[in-house]
């Protein structure tokens, strides 16, 4: 069965080709709901409806961009927009409309900004300061939003219960069955009269009905599971000034003339324009599917919602929200497209076609050997030609029979329990701080081979203090007032001014005032360590800033390790100095020269040059981060469009930052290793300090090879073959490193790897990865959204907590199939035999519907929520090779089916004298006894391996609740429900028996899990 799956129902956990996941629903076969099975599963039609959009985009983008050229060039000979602003926004208080903000935006319109004032003119009209943002006036605010729309996309309302109900009632075989429930009512009632003869059709009634609550329950349960889910993913900050103040602020609460300050690897949240900033690249692939991209600035200013920010930073005014984006509209068709569905709800998908197949032919067969045995009796007694009423609602029986055969032998809850494990794992991984993007992640996971970790913030803690520096040559130890007061008065006036200069203006970070009056510090942890150092230093941000006029600045680049900046100083005469600040041995092979103790420019000569190499080196070996600052006066003028130069510079000096390793982050590396899952620290910083910090977590052992990323560049393709399995340290990698090591682990040693990264560069790893864990804090939005889980607090601990929620769901489904499968068989086997054999079924068409439900809902609730437990994690991983029908599994199925059928046969044969059956009711007695028994026999398949059944029950209160209920309502059935369900009451002997009949299953299954396999 395994292989026919692999080769048949066999998908992609990510990037899965539409044509494969068409292929799949094709070979689906004896489907009982479409509806039901196939709603968690991607609308194929709205993809395609979303990829149109895009290529129209492409082309609208593409007419644009070349009309606006064309009016750039003749603006001059344009006569101006004869523009008549609406009177309900001249009452508003605006001189400008939301249709015409979006014409300007989206069609690139050049003419129209020029006639409007260009962004300032914009700005003024929508009642917004460039620098200030929108005041803060609630009445204001509420106005704008009324007249310009909010920034959300418009979203599928959520389904009610009665809509869940509604599904569940297209079940083919139940509205069969209802068919048949409303004959044997019409019929039974003409025969027997009212009630007598309503019992058999109402009882089938009641069961389909309880069939249909429960099952619309539990479906509506999870589609509220997944909705929240879904807010949280779409829960996006990003940066913003109002009111004078710069605030982090969702992006769903923006409106037209906010200021939004973005960086690399942010998302665009709105249409706007370009106010300022440097060297912006825009990616627009996620709009237009253009993989090019744009450069924004002053003469082309034109943001779009939904657009990545590949390069630079800037400021943007916020234009155009929300459904008037494209970006809007978009999302609205691509929200209905859904999730990919994963490897195990295809796999399950084929097991329930195959045994579906089966179970329609055993039904089909049943039929017909009951029909057959009917009509042999009346044959032999020669009323062959004459059919009464009763023997009519016989054949009704047999009908009903064999369609709930096929009710019970098609498990429609395989692929469904699936969803409903992943849902309840996402929540419950949610409060664990994890955020699960892709369904197929989370038991993805649970196969994970091979960990690739970021060292910075998710090893370490990401609070970032400078404690050492090597200043003008002198090494330092800072950290208290004391000592940044000394090391002040130590340092010559234009060494230390040179300094300021160098951290406050080469930099991605800011020092403002928050609302409460309080300084604070923005950017990452690195950029607010350095600013700190400054600031300690009697540094003054706003002043040095004010001090120059900055001409260009080159963000921070994971590729070359380094960000610059080139400042024009006006009281030298409009001097232009070029700072440079990044990974220490990469800048300081960029210097010529460097600040002696005296304050004085000299050759960096090999004495000084061995110093500072060995200086980095002392640094890195006390596991902290090293920076090196330059500078370089600028020759020959700058304009902003040059490259910013890359030799030639100062040493100014170096400093130290430390970033302590995180705790418990040493035992959950160890829980790795016990769980045969490698751990890999994968770095840009040096390799002396990845070293340190590798050895303290236990990542790096004695047989394990640390290496550079150039030197790993540099290999061949016999030596990587024989090098990444022992490499367990990779610092100063690039990028194209990390996906290069990726590639090779998962393509060449077909491992499952696991990949975190937190920057923009990091998203083809990410992609390439079978699972992207992207950092939540620390993370740009580019790398979140290419990433498959969210690790919301960037903690490597919570990594380990996802693979053992992975392990938990594919042993909970593994359960939950052995479960099913054990039913099935045993429901299958039973009814046809006995059909052959007797005549006539021991369980009934309402009994099998209770069966049914047990198998299908409730089973699947108590199986499939199974919380996880240490152990797992103490188990080899699954791998890629893996097959999820074990022969663990083949063996406790084919052993439970053949005890249970054993037991049913036996009752069968000899079960009137066992029990001491007389009288006209021991059929009806026997047949009570067997269906009571066949459900108890079912508690034995919680667990695969454990010979300990009952071990963890208590910490799974769904389970306890649905083994109780389905005791409870077992209970009821047998002595309440007699009449409706075909059983009648039992003795305490009786119920005796079919519990310890239930029961002796255990030890079958203990001595079973002896059986090696």
């Amino acid at each position: 069965m395994e292989s026919f799956l692999d080769d048949t129902f066999d998908v992609k956990a990510k990037h899965a080709p539409d044509e494969a996941l068409e292929k799949w629903r094709k070979l689906c076969g004896v489907v009982k709901n479409p509806k039901r099975r196939f709603r968690f599963t991607a609308n194929i039609s709205k993809r395609s409806e979303a990829a149109a959009m895009r290529r129209t985009n492409q082309e609208k983008l593409r007419i644009a961009v070349l009309v606006s050229k064309a009016a750039f060039q003749f603006i001059s000979s344009v006569s101006p927009s004869d523009y008549t602003v609406p009177p309900e926004v001249k009452a508003a208080g605006f001189d400008i409309c939301a249709d015409e903000l979006g014409s300007i935006v989206e069609g690139h319109d050049v003419k129209k900004l020029r006639f409007h004032g260009g962004v300032n003119g914009i700005a003024q009209k929508l009642c917004t300061s460039t620098n200030d943002g929108l005041p803060k006036d609630a009445d204001a605010l509420n106005r704008r939003q009324e007249l310009f729309g909010i920034n959300k996309f418009a979203e599928s309302e959520s389904k009610s219960f009665w809509v869940f109900v509604w599904e569940a009632l297209h079940d083919m075989t139940l509205m069969i069955l209802a068919v048949c429930a409303f004959v044997s009512l019409i019929v039974g009632i003409a025969t027997e009269g009212w009630p007598k003869g309503a019992h058999d059709g109402l009882g089938i009634v009641a069961s389909i009905m309880l069939v249909v609550f429960v099952t619309a329950t539990s479906d509506y349960r999870q589609s509220l599971q997944f909705k929240d889910l879904d807010k949280e993913k779409k829960k996006i900050s990003i940066q913003v000034t109002r009111n004078g103040f710069r605030q982090k602020m969702s992006i769903y609460e923006l409106l037209p003339g906010d200021i939004v300050h973005l960086a690399i690897g942010d998302q665009v949240p709105a249409d706007g324009l370009f106010v300022s900033g440097f060297s912006v690249l825009i990616d627009e692939s996620s709009l237009t599917g253009e993989s090019e991209p744009v450069m924004v600035g002053a003469e082309t200013p034109f943001l779009l919602s939904g657009t990545k920010v590949q390069d630079g930073s800037c400021k943007m005014l916020i234009t155009t929200v929300g459904m008037r984006t494209q970006w809007g509209k978009l999302m609205a068709t691509l929200s209905e497209g859904g999730d990919d569905e994963t490897p195990l709800q295809v796999k399950l998908n084929g097991v329930a076609t195959i045994i579906g197949k089966i179970g329609l032919f055993f039904a089909v067969i049943t039929f017909a050997v009951l029909v057959q045995g009917l009509v042999v009796r009346k044959w032999k007694d020669g009323s062959h030609v004459d059919w009464s009423a009763e023997e009519a609602m016989e054949m009704l029986e047999y009908f009903a029979i064999a369609v709930t055969i096929v009710v019970v032998a098609v498990p429609e809850g395989l692929p469904l329990a699936v969803t409903l494990s992943l849902a309840f794992a996402m929540k419950k991984m949610m409060n664990d701080k994890a955020l699960v993007r892709h369904l197929a992640a989370c038991e993805t996971m649970g196969s994970a081979t091979t960990i690739c970790s970021d060292k910075t913030g998710t090893l370490t803690t990401n609070h970032m203090t400078v404690v050492k520096s090597c200043i003008c040559m002198s090494v330092r130890e800072v950290g208290n007032p004391s000592k940044f007061a000394n090391m002040k008065s130590e340092l010559h006036d234009s060494a230390l001014k040179l300094l300021l200069q160098s951290i406050f203006n080469n930099t991605g970070g800011e020092v403002v005032m928050s609302k409460e009056g309080k300084r604070e510090i923005l950017g990452t942890p690195t950029e607010a360590a350095i600013l700190e150092f400054g600031l300690s230093l009697g540094g003054d941000f706003q002043a040095e800033r004010e001090a120059v006029k900055l001409v260009k600045l080159e963000p921070f680049n994971s590729t070359k390790k380094r960000m610059g900046a080139v400042v024009e100083l006006p009281v030298d005469g409009g001097r232009l100095r070029a700072h440079s600040k990044g990974a220490s041995e990469i800048v300081l092979a960029s210097c010529e020269k460097v600040i002696n103790s005296k304050g004085e420019v000299v050759a960096l000569d090999d004495s000084s040059l061995k110093f500072l190499q060995a200086t980095i080196d002392q640094f890195a070996s006390e596991a902290l981060r090293t920076l090196c600052l330059a500078y370089k006066e600028v020759q020959g003028g700058f304009s902003p469009n040059d490259l910013i130069p890359e030799s030639g510079y100062t040493c100014i000096g170096i400093v130290g930052i430390k970033d302590p390793v995180r705790p418990g982050v040493k035992e959950s590396v160890a829980v790795c290793h016990a769980a045969g899952i490698a751990v890999r620290m994968v770095t840009g910083d040096n390799i002396n300090t990845a070293k340190a910090i590798a050895r303290e977590c236990g990542i790096l052992t004695s047989d394990g090879v640390a290496i550079e990323g150039p030197v790993f560049r540099e290999k061949s393709q016999a030596e990587l073959l024989e090098l990444i399995p022992k490499i367990q340290v990779m610092a100063r990698s690039s990028p194209l490193d990390k996906h290069t090591l990726v590639k090779h682990l998962r393509t060449t040693f077909d491992d499952v790897v696991a990949v975190t990264g937190d920057g923009t560069n990091d998203a083809p790893a990410l992609h390439e990865a079978d699972i992207g864990l992207a950092m939540g804090i620390a993370g740009t939005e580019v790398a979140k959204e290419s990433a498959d889980v969210i690790i919301l607090d960037d903690n490597f601990s919570t990594i380990v907590t996802v693979a053992k929620w992975g392990r938990s769901v594919y042993i909970n489904i593994q359960k939950f199939v052995q479960f099913q499968l054990t039913v099935n068989v045993v429901a299958l086997v039973v009814n046809f035999s006995s059909a052959c054999m007797t005549g006539s079924a021991p369980l009934t068409a309402v009994q099998l519907l209770w069966v049914n439900m047990i198998m299908d809902t409730l089973g699947a609730l108590a199986l499939a929520t199974e919380p996880p437990n240490n152990a797992l994690m103490k188990r080899p991983p699954v791998g890629r090779k893996g097959h999820f029908i074990t022969n663990v599994m083949w063996r406790n199925i084919l052993g439970q089916s053949f005890y249970q059928f054993l037991i049913i046969w036996k009752l069968q044969a000899s079960g009137k004298s066992m029990f001491e059956l007389e009288g006209s009711d021991s059929d009806l007695v026997l047949n009570t006894i067997i269906f009571n028994s066949f459900v108890f026999c079912q508690i034995s398949s919680r667990e695969m391996e454990s010979i300990n059944v009952f071990k963890g029950m208590l910490n799974n209160y769904v389970f306890v609740m649905v083994l109780v209920a389905t005791v409870a309502f077992q209970i009821i059935i047998i002595e309440f429900l007699g009449t409706f369900a075909n059983t009648t009451h039992l003795t305490s002997h009786q119920w005796g028996a079919c519990v310890l009949i239930g029961f002796i299953g255990m030890p079958i299954a203990a001595i079973l899990k002896l059986v090696p396999v």
